[in-house]
């Protein structure tokens, strides 16, 4: 008995595709003066490009991190502390705000974008933001003139900042993000980190990256150690005043023996105002002697918390500068416009074949 056949859809064989191929292939070569005439437009308009087109300079900063170290061997020191009731704040910690990769992210971020780009450089003998210089190497204010904005200024504090001020900020920092600024770890194993800013003005490239990198490293600092700096001023404190009730007691124990210098062994209630003094001389040195024990070795945890950042390389002059050469652009605007136009070619010829199918 006959197996039913079954209907299956057409394939194509090798024979087919190698048929449509040199279909495809004599097309174009009918074609090739319309492929080079867009060729050579492309070429053209590549080396016009090269002409108009701005280099880029890169300035590049890398630094290691140490993150410190919030436990290790003062932790012992610390668990004894803590049983005393010493409080060495983050000396016996397993963390602070900020750890591993965080950084890189905190370069990021919109404020210390901000407060890098409202610093002052010095050009020319002349105070200038860094804002100022990077509004004019693009020309905003141009582009601003329609909006009636063109005028604006960031001066002053940026507390006092209206709407408008804060908005172009924003978008400023979010353009930096995306096309100007480079963080990245060259080594996945090593604390090493690298920062790169790449913009056309060869003097903002330089000096914002040096004013990111201080002022995110300061930051970045200062917030590690901020709980366990609080707590020394607060000890700093405590032993200050402490020191001056101890030193404004070993005074009055002085003038009440100077009142009674030669004081009857017989009547003992004379010598009480002078035994009052030096129990309170006694009690203010053993206060004194605690609060100065739990200063050192909160210093000590201050000294162990603070990560050490060690600059390596830092931006010179003269950056290294990208820029599109006539040869690189005639031929990169020769290739894609051949490209595209063969594209083009081959989907009007689709188009048409689908077209006669139809019909």
């Amino acid at each position: 008995m006959d197996k039913p056949k079954t209907t299956e859809p057409d394939e194509l064989s090798i024979k087919d595709v190698l048929l449509r191929y040199k279909l495809v292939v004599k097309y174009l070569k009918n074609k090739i003066l319309t492929i080079v005439a867009f060729g050579v437009l492309g070429g053209v308009l590549g080396l016009i490009y090269s002409f108009v087109k701005k280099p880029v300079y890169t300035a590049t900063c890398t630094f290691v991190l140490d993150e410190g170290k919030s436990g290790g061997g003062l932790s012992q020191v610390a668990g004894l502390a803590s049983l005393a009731g010493i409080d060495l704040g983050g000396a016996a910690g397993a963390g602070g705000v900020f750890q591993g990769d965080n950084i890189m992210e905190l370069y990021k971020s919109r404020i210390m974008i901000e407060k890098a780009l409202l610093s002052e450089i010095t050009v020319n003998n002349r105070k200038q933001l860094l804002i100022d210089r990077y509004i004019s190497a693009l020309e905003l204010r141009k582009k601003w003139k329609q909006k009636g904005i063109d005028t604006i200024n960031f001066l002053g504090s940026s507390d006092s900042f209206n709407r408008t001020q804060d908005s172009i900020i924003t978008d400023i920092a979010k353009a930096i993000n995306k096309k100007v600024l480079d963080i990245s770890k060259p080594d996945k194993k090593l604390t090493i980190i690298k920062v790169d800013i790449s913009f056309v003005d060869e003097l903002f490239a330089k000096e914002f990256n040096d004013k990111l990198v201080t002022t995110v490293n300061d930051f970045y600092i200062k917030t590690k150690i901020k709980k366990t700096s609080t707590n020394v001023n607060v000890l700093q404190r405590q032993a200050d005043s402490v020191k001056a009730v101890l030193n404004s007691s070993l005074g009055s124990v002085a003038s009440s023996i100077d009142a009674i210098p030669n004081a009857n062994p017989l009547h003992s209630i004379l010598k009480v105002p002078s035994q009052r003094k030096q129990i309170d001389v006694q009690a203010s040195t053993a206060i004194y002697a605690e609060i100065v024990k739990n200063l050192e070795l909160a210093k000590i945890s201050l000294r162990q918390e603070a990560p050490l950042i060690q600059v390596i390389d830092t931006p010179v002059f003269p950056l290294t500068k990208e820029k599109l050469g006539k040869i690189g652009g005639i031929l990169l605007g020769g290739l894609l416009f051949a490209f595209v136009c063969i594209f083009w070619l081959l989907l009007a010829r689709s188009f048409r074949e689908l077209g006669g199918k139809d019909s």
